[in-house]
């Protein structure tokens, strides 16, 4: 695995421990030669998990829409920014260097960008790993969802099982590297639609 994708908020949420999982997150990404994908920016989780990946010497590469980026939200510190037009560019370039996704706590635009990289799994675009640190159990309601969404026909039991996740980082990442896509119908057999 060379790089993973982390989703988090552009704000530091209202318990400290989800700064400290973004911290733990970057140095434990550095420690294991994974470079960090993420959404550029300096402030929030984003900042932080970008900090504590480059402070342990490790790659970080941010993608930003040239919008944000030029309303001074860009981190100005990091090993690769690349700067793109639309948010949909931001979200294809990420999902294209990364080898699995990661979703830490945060708002809508986590919430988003997470589900798109899921569905696009679902949908076989692709068979990467996509998972939730669940930091102070901040996603125990969308589990409750995950499970309530089988139970109600609406997604298939199988397509649950392409969600991992976790409340400590070390477990987290030993998971995704032993994960194995399960085997799903598939809805698209390539980027073609074919």
């Amino acid at each position: 695995m060379k790089r993973i994708c982390v989703f988090c908020g552009s704000s530091s949420g209202n318990k400290p421990e989800y700064a400290a999982a973004a911290r733990e997150m970057g140095r434990a990404l550095a420690e294991r030669k994974i470079g960090l994908v993420y959404g550029g920016g300096g402030v929030g989780l984003m900042g932080t998990v970008a900090d504590a990946c480059l402070a342990a010497g490790g790659e970080v590469i941010g993608v930003i829409p040239r919008g944000l980026a030029t309303k001074e939200l860009a981190h100005a510190g990091l090993t690769d920014l690349r700067v793109v037009e639309t948010m949909h560019d931001r979200k294809a370039l990420m999902a294209e260097l990364a080898d699995a996704f990661i979703a830490l706590p945060g708002g809508f635009g986590t919430f988003e960008e997470f589900f798109e990289v899921l569905t696009w799994s679902q949908l076989g675009i692709h068979r990467k790993p996509c998972a939730f640190l669940n930091v102070a159990g901040y996603f125990d309601p969308l589990v409750t969802l995950f499970d309530h969404s089988v139970t109600e026909g609406f997604v298939y039991a199988e397509h649950r099982k392409l969600i991992l996740y976790a409340a400590e980082t070390k477990v987290l990442l030993d998971n995704i590297a032993t994960w194995r896509a399960p085997n799903v119908k598939r809805w698209i057999s390539n980027e073609n639609g074919k």
